[in-house]
């Protein structure tokens, strides 16, 4: 029998007397969140959730579940990077369900992902959006740790995204591979590249809107950002050496979609400078 922390979050946001109010939540295990914060003039909530372990051990289970009422605004993040460790007593799992109601706002924007070498994990997250319901999503993954010189060459990755409106798939993705020194160096996969970084946007897009990302982000990293329009989605792409160099631009592109879709002005979350 495996052993490991089962821990369980949820959380339910409301739109009240002009803020959006997290009316409530429970939890079960070492997962948690304390109270919302307000800084912006629209009256979103900024909350973060906490892991007090500081990683995700062989067999620990985290399941985060969030829903949003109708018009109601948040922005979800983390205080640190969660830890994925090496594991010799089964998968460590991640599983994060979203649902946004009609006219809701959701960013869910946490810190990396680091997976220590021999760690066996599993990430995946699965959001539902209303008709008019908005959404933009990012994840960093470090493939081992660069600055410590430790390479990701013995463990397993298994990450699913998807998002639906109105029950229809509009997004799908799905990464796996297992102790395979070829996929982190081969030019087809990661290039000997070992930060990862994914951005999803499902909302309003202005006309000129991946142009003016291009121009402003893309012009000083063509080599290790890109960003593309499809059908129903806009996806943005990191992959290269640094975390700090992902960050700072997805950021960009993020402050370009607050404005340009959103009409507002990125607002990032205190937590992030302490």
């Amino acid at each position: 029998m495996v052993n490991g922390w089962h821990a369980e979050l949820e959380l339910f946001f409301a739109l009240s007397h002009g803020k959006t109010r997290l009316m409530r939540r429970r939890h079960s295990g070492p997962l948690a969140v304390q109270r919302a914060f307000h800084p912006e003039g629209d009256g979103s909530a900024h909350v973060y959730l906490l892991h007090p372990p500081g990683g995700v051990a062989g067999g620990d289970v985290l399941d985060i579940r969030c829903r949003l009422d109708p018009s109601a605004r948040c922005v979800l993040t983390t205080p640190g990077a969660t830890k994925f460790y090496r594991s010799d007593a089964g998968e460590s799992v991640q599983r994060t369900r979203i649902d946004v109601g009609d006219n809701a706002i959701c960013e869910n924007l946490p810190q990396e992902t680091i997976l220590f070498e021999g760690a066996d994990a599993s990430i995946s997250t699965h959001v539902m959006l209303a008709d008019n319901a908005v959404y933009a999503g990012w994840d960093f993954i470090s493939l081992g740790r660069p600055a410590a010189g430790e390479r990701f060459l013995n463990g397993r990755l298994q990450q699913r995204a998807e998002i639906f409106r109105d029950g229809k798939r509009i997004w799908f993705e799905r990464i796996g591979f297992s102790q395979s020194p070829t996929v982190l160096d081969a030019p087809v996969f990661f290039a000997g590249r070992p930060i990862v970084g994914t951005m999803v946007y499902a909302g309003p897009v202005p006309e000129n809107t991946v142009e003016c990302i291009r121009e402003e982000v893309g012009a000083r990293a063509r080599n290790v950002f890109s960003v593309s329009q499809l059908e129903r989605v806009l996806v943005c792409r990191y992959l290269g050496q640094r975390m700090s160099e992902g960050k700072a631009l997805f950021l960009q592109a993020w402050s370009i979609l607050r404005e340009r879709g959103l009409m507002k002005k990125a607002v990032v979350p205190r937590i992030w400078a302490t």
